[in-house]
């Protein structure tokens, strides 16, 4: 009997933003099997963004959020002093943000 294993091969990307252009998501994107996207607060920006959904969705790649705290000059590191329930709604508002790019995405099939 043979056993298939299944690897899950996902990189973070869209990190560019801006004038600012950062990795080669273009050549990545057909080797992976999903991808983590920068929703814009520590990396990322709207239109980086619907770029790099529309190329996963090219390449049949799966999407998942990947927020940080508001800090886009530090790369999301600094410490921000940021209350729980502050984090809560900037993740909540960033899976929010990646959630309507994504089904943007879906209706330009």
């Amino acid at each position: 009997m043979t056993t298939r294993h299944l690897v899950d091969l996902n990189c973070d990307m869209a990190e560019s933003f801006g004038p600012y252009t950062l990795g080669h998501d273009e050549l990545i994107m057909p080797h992976i099997t999903s991808a983590n996207i920068a929703c814009g607060f520590h990396a990322g920006d709207p239109t980086v963004m619907r770029r790099t959904v529309a190329l996963a969705k090219m390449h049949g790649v799966r999407v998942g959020a990947h927020p940080g705290y508001p800090d886009l000059a530090g790369f999301g590191r600094r410490p921000m002093g940021l209350a729980p329930t502050e984090v809560y709604d900037a993740v909540v508002y960033q899976i929010g943000a990646l959630l309507g790019v994504a089904q943007l995405a879906l209706c330009w099939a």
